[in-house]
């Protein structure tokens, strides 16, 4: 059963707990709850809420374009903490429909949102609409342009089926990137090889690249579009219009 508590007065309370203590809230007080895998700060999460609920719903999003080195890392993840890890793949129809008219790369000449929409907002829509809550990686510095403001928990109103809520946590909004590397290292935990080929932010082969030295970690996405963009609708709440 969900806690009366409006999310806003809610997110105040939690806003200085730490990512374990959030993930404890959310697991205690949602049972329909899931935890979104892709990256760096995922996996962290991974790690913290298996200490809480060895059972815990994992689900991650193939879209057909990630790395060869991805597909290996979601293998490792899977067996090293023995998970039932729920891969979502998106509509053959849809992804034919597109490659179709459009080519493999549409997303170099247009922009990468129409090819993200059928990849990865419409499996995960369907995902989310059988839920009442799901947790994400996000971190405030991530993305100054789009990420800053992020609070620990929030109503979803984007993914959110009709007639019903959906919360979603951001256990690690305050967290910076060197505390998520130095929690992997301390717990020796698995992490995609990339990270030390460069890549920071890791998406889709065609839309991901190493970044240089002092490079924010998401000019490794999408280089071509305007930092702004930099979302591909999985967080549409980020992009104000």
């Amino acid at each position: 059963m969900t806690d009366p508590i409006p999310l806003v007065d809610l997110n105040g309370q939690l806003e200085s707990s730490t990512p374990m203590e959030i993930l404890e809230y959310a697991i205690d007080h949602y049972a329909d709850l899931a935890l979104s895998f892709s990256g760096a700060e995922d996996i962290v999460l991974i790690d913290m809420a298996r200490q809480i609920d060895p059972q815990i719903q994992v689900f991650c999003l193939d879209t057909g374009r990630l790395h060869p080195e991805t597909y290996q890392y979601i293998e490792t993840v899977r067996k090293h903490y023995k998970l039932n890890l729920e891969i979502l793949f998106p509509d053959g129809n849809a992804v034919q429909k597109l490659v179709s008219k459009k080519g493999l790369f549409s997303f170099y000449d247009d922009n990468h949102q129409e090819c993200c929409g059928i990849r990865k907002i419409m499996p995960l829509q369907s995902k989310l609409q059988t839920l009442d809550a799901w947790v994400t990686g996000q971190r405030k510095d991530q993305s100054p342009g789009t990420r800053a403001h992020i609070p620990v928990i929030q109503d979803d109103k984007v993914f959110a089926r009709t007639g019903a809520s959906l919360t979603k946590f951001n256990p690690l909004a305050n967290w910076s990137s060197r505390a998520v590397w130095d929690y992997i290292r301390a717990h020796k935990v698995p992490y995609n090889p990339l990270h030390d080929r460069g890549f920071i932010s890791i998406g889709c082969e065609p839309c991901t690249r190493a970044v240089g030295p002092n490079q924010h970690e998401r000019e490794g996405r999408w280089w071509w579009e305007e930092a702004t963009k930099k979302e591909c609708g999985l967080h549409a709440e980020n992009v104000k219009s």
